[in-house]
């Protein structure tokens, strides 16, 4: 696969991620702290936010691939980066004083999921805590055979709200994530499969190929088409079949009246590839 210049670099003091131009449309998001184990501190939760809303502004992006450097792609929130640092005071200003540093994940996971950009996280090895909760933000979820998931907040007296809003939805058994969340035990590959949390998984060790096969597939089809497809699916798990259908209808309205829907539409009837152009 064609690597391309570096779409922007991580700073020098939490190198967070690296952005590889890899195919055309497609932009690969690398966590790059592996001495770390990619641990999640606040500053590797803001340039998380400023590499999705750079790309998400980006003319000649369509899918954005999630990854990890190192051995252990997603840890848990670094210890010395993230609640162990608040102030610690009693009384009521306690909470006033910690929120802001321990709320940090809870902010910027959602810009994955709200992002117009298709997210791809692809996993090896350990995915852990706040790292359970980033990828279930993502549209689709990839891994290899030695990937393990954990949800570790019961051992950490630490809660990830977006983890409990999101998780049960995704795996689509509310049993499965109280007693993950619960046991906090790890959930192999093979089950992980076969509960819905990942589209499929890899054999081989850190091999997720596939993840970057399905996002050039995907960034072939109408930018217009996949990102109101997109937009239509968040929008309808999160409010009744009724409002669901009226946005459809509403988009619809306005979408057909493109350029896209001409092209996609002759290109069905000649079989021929379309070239959708920049958005």
């Amino acid at each position: 696969m064609l690597v391309k210049k570096a779409y922007f670099k991580s700073s020098k003091r939490c190198p967070a991620k690296q952005c590889l131009h890899l195919v055309e449309f497609v932009y690969q998001v690398t966590l790059n702290r592996p001495r770390k184990v990619n641990a999640l501190n606040k500053t590797m939760w803001l340039e998380i936010k400023k590499s999705f809303d750079e790309l998400a502004r980006a003319k000649d992006c369509r899918v954005i691939v999630l990854s990890g450097a190192g051995e252990i792609i997603y840890s848990r929130r670094h210890a010395t980066g993230s609640c162990s640092r608040c102030p610690r005071r009693r009384g009521s200003q306690s909470k006033d004083n910690v929120q802001p540093y321990c709320d940090v994940s809870e902010q910027h996971v959602a810009t994955l999921e709200e992002s117009r950009k298709t997210v791809l996280a692809a996993v090896h090895s350990a995915c852990i805590g706040a790292g359970v909760a980033m990828i279930t933000a993502a549209d689709m979820r990839y891994c290899t055979k030695d990937a393990w998931f954990q949800v570790k907040e019961t051992l950490e007296w630490r809660q990830t709200l977006v983890l409990y809003k999101r998780l049960p939805k995704v795996i689509g058994s509310d049993s499965l994530a109280r007693e993950l969340c619960y046991t906090a035990r790890r959930m192999q590959a093979e089950e992980a499969l076969s509960s819905g949390l990942v589209s499929s998984f890899r054999e081989q060790r850190k091999d997720v190929g596939r993840s970057f096969k399905i996002a050039e597939e995907i960034a072939q089809k109408s930018p217009v088409a996949v990102q109101g497809t997109k937009r239509s699916l968040v929008y309808s798990r999160d409010h009744s079949l009724k409002e669901g259908l009226h946005q459809i209808t509403l988009w619809n309205q306005l979408m057909l009246q493109s350029e896209e829907f001409v092209q996609a539409t002759m290109g069905q009837l000649t079989k021929d590839n379309v070239k959708f152009s920049k958005l």
